[in-house]
């Protein structure tokens, strides 16, 4: 934050004028805490970390029928490594120095917004431990019909609530900075990413509502490490028949009701791009890929299934794993890079597809945004594997934009009026579709056909030793190869002897 201010001085930008912080943060990703000492006990677990699978096997064992749904009508979620209360249920049973820390009364738990706000406004001395709606949705722990944290969530979890934030509205003054060149400056808007851009792209219309042009407009795409689509449903929680999650989309103000939002989420697309850089060297950097894919305009029939973490929305399938088939001898890295793209445009058909059967309103135009959107072939796929235009906003960074709103609109700041006449259009590039539905179709099946191919890889429980860390033995062939190599060497040495 001080370089900021620093670069924003040094543009001849006044700080003074600043008015308000918003945070707008990874929702999932789960931290705990010392409230003594102000360090944390252990590293972040992130949203798309893969290690508490055996605690999820465990947990949905527990429920009738072994539902992973079975919490959903509490939660809007299914019992999934995603969500934090079972990293934070990780946690507890594999770290001892959160253990002892949660026994001692000295532990605090929250998402990357808790752990800023509560940094920011004094830490240890006095840091006001708090959370927002969005982000508390997330956690598994939080029942989104009642908007508090559910005594029945966290024995399920056997999560103490004492460690738990307050939750708050996403519009509202939390507390101060107390240090730095913002002292004093109030941090009023905090929303998880997601919900953050759903403001920032001014979604704040229920799901029946549509334009004079006939376009839905509560529905937005964001696109990131992941891939997350967010369909405005209003006041009332609506519950997907068709794997998507129900979450809160935000609650601007403490008087104001909380709306919510279907939301489709994909765990790789971002992710996938960096995967061929940092992993197989196949492009140097992020924006090599476009290059790549515009020189062959097709995948050759090559399909990538980025299945890094699973299978995330509509699948919610864990054992999946990422492939690449449909390779020839004639496929060469541009036809991969090229496939990469198009797996994220059919990652989200799937979503897309899920969203209009749960709402009964076909979609006509999609509103999207993220840093993979300057990726001009990106969004031309996009537009042609889902037969609909394509929008992008001028500033496709919504997410930085929505937790500023928040900030600016709360109350005791007041200097950003949210009412739809005061808000001010953005300007659009927009992408048509430019193949017949029918190529589409055919591609998309094909997608489908690889993406059952990349189910069932993973099924047995993940063993750790006692650091929390896997074990070695976690594989049974490098387990009996590590213990016959061991029984040789002894048999050699005592034949020897």
């Amino acid at each position: 934050m001080e370089k900021t201010c620093e670069k924003l001085t040094q543009l001849n930008i006044d700080i003074t004028n600043i008015k308000a912080i918003g945070v707008s943060n990874q929702r999932e990703t789960t931290i705990v805490w010392d409230k003594i000492t102000g360090e944390p006990l252990y590293n972040a677990i992130v949203w798309l970390d893969l290690r508490t699978q055996s605690t999820v096997e465990r947990l949905i064992k527990k429920t009738p029928g072994m539902n992973k749904n079975f919490l959903k009508a509490k939660t809007g979620l299914p019992i999934s490594t995603y969500f934090s209360a079972v990293k934070l249920r990780w946690l507890l049973d594999n770290v001892e120095k959160v253990k002892q820390a949660v026994a001692d009364d000295q532990a605090l738990f929250g998402t990357v917004d808790s752990w800023l706000i509560w940094c920011l406004t004094g830490g240890k001395d006095g840091g006001v431990h708090c959370t927002d709606v969005t982000n508390a949705s997330r956690t598994m722990l939080f029942n989104i019909n009642t908007l508090e944290w559910d005594p029945y969530l966290c024995q399920f979890f056997d999560i103490p609530m004492e460690i738990l934030p307050k939750v708050r509205s996403s519009s509202e003054i939390y507390g101060l900075m107390k240090s730095g060149s913002l002292t004093g400056i109030p941090i009023s808007g905090c929303l998880g990413d997601q919900s953050a851009a759903l403001v920032g792209q001014m979604c704040f219309q229920d799901g029946q509502a549509k334009n004079t042009r006939g376009v839905i407009q509560m529905l937005e795409l964001s696109y990131g490490t992941g891939c997350f689509l967010l369909y405005n449903t209003g006041k009332k929680p609506v519950m997907s028949d068709h794997g998507l999650l129900t979450t809160i989309a935000y609650q601007l103000g403490r008087d104001e009701p909380a709306c919510y939002a279907l939301e489709g989420s994909v765990a790789i697309a971002g992710a996938a791009v960096r995967w061929l850089t940092d992993n197989l060297g196949i492009i140097q950097s992020a924006s090599d890929i476009e290059k790549l894919a515009a020189s062959v305009g097709t995948s050759y029939g090559c399909y990538f299934v980025p299945a890094f973490s699973g299978l995330y929305a509509p699948y919610w399938e864990p054992s999946a794993r990422g492939i690449i088939c449909g390779l020839t001898q004639f496929t060469n890295k541009n036809h991969i890079a090229f496939a990469a793209l198009e797996a994220v445009c059919f990652q989200t058909r799937e979503i897309l597809d899920a969203m209009n059967q749960d709402s009964g309103i076909p979609l006509t135009q999609l509103q999207v945004d993220g840093g993979m959107t300057n990726n001009k072939v990106l969004m031309q796929l996009q537009s042609d594997i889902l037969c609909i235009p394509v929008v992008k906003p001028s500033m496709p960074e919504t997410t930085a934009l929505g937790a500023a709103m928040a900030a600016g609109a709360a109350e005791g700041v007041s200097v950003w009026s949210l009412d739809p006449k005061d808000l001010t259009t953005v300007t659009c590039e927009r992408f048509e579709p430019q193949i017949k539905p029918e190529e589409s179709g055919y591609r998309f099946a094909r997608w489908k056909k690889a993406v059952q191919k990349s189910m069932g890889w993973e099924t047995a429980e993940v063993q750790l030793n006692g650091n929390g860390e896997t074990s070695i033995f976690s594989s049974l062939p490098l387990g009996f190869y590590i213990l016959s190599s061991m029984l040789m060497l002894i048999g050699a040495k005592y034949i020897s002897g």
